[in-house]
């Protein structure tokens, strides 16, 4: 049922429309936001090529506070508008960060990370949830396909746990 095996970058757009097939059945009839945050992770970073951390940092009224993940370990809490999961939570918009090291005040938790891509979590009542980050070892390793991918598993993923 699940393709876990990474794929290239040649025909991202097909290997993203199957992630969100699979997410949605992973995930089918499932409300609980860590079960579902969990292997929703699993799924994503096992399923790309040249990804070394894939997870969720939860806005818990004040700050952002580390969930579910797959990769090494993580900073813990990050204050709104601080490094990209901080930006990406702030502005709610999507952020695409071809190198991290030319992103200001970019947070180094793992200092292999070269690129990174944050999607904002937000519920269907306008409230923030938190922000799903991956981080690459590799620098410019996420495009305009991987944002329109993540937003697209996104999607399943508030589906889920908002109804």
């Amino acid at each position: 049922m699940f393709d876990l095996q990474p794929r290239s970058y040649a025909g991202k757009g097909e290997h993203y429309a199957d992630l969100v097939q699979q997410a949605r059945g992973l995930l089918a009839g499932e409300r609980d936001l860590v079960a579902n945050a969990a292997n929703f992770s699993a799924l994503i970073y096992h399923s790309l090529a040249d990804v070394n951390w894939a997870g969720f940092y939860f806005f818990d009224g004040t700050e952002l506070v580390v969930g579910p993940f797959q990769g090494k370990p993580a900073c813990i809490r990050i204050a709104l508008g601080r490094g990209v999961c901080g930006t990406a939570a702030q502005s709610r918009q999507t952020q695409l960060v071809r190198d991290v090291h030319a992103f200001a005040g970019h947070i180094a938790c793992d200092a292999a990370s070269q690129s990174e891509i944050v999607v904002p979590l937000v519920k269907a009542d306008g409230t923030l949830l938190g922000v799903w980050d991956v981080d690459s070892p590799l620098t410019a390793r996420f495009d305009e396909a991987d944002r329109d991918g993540m937003q697209a598993l996104c999607t399943v993923f508030m589906a889920s746990i908002d109804g």
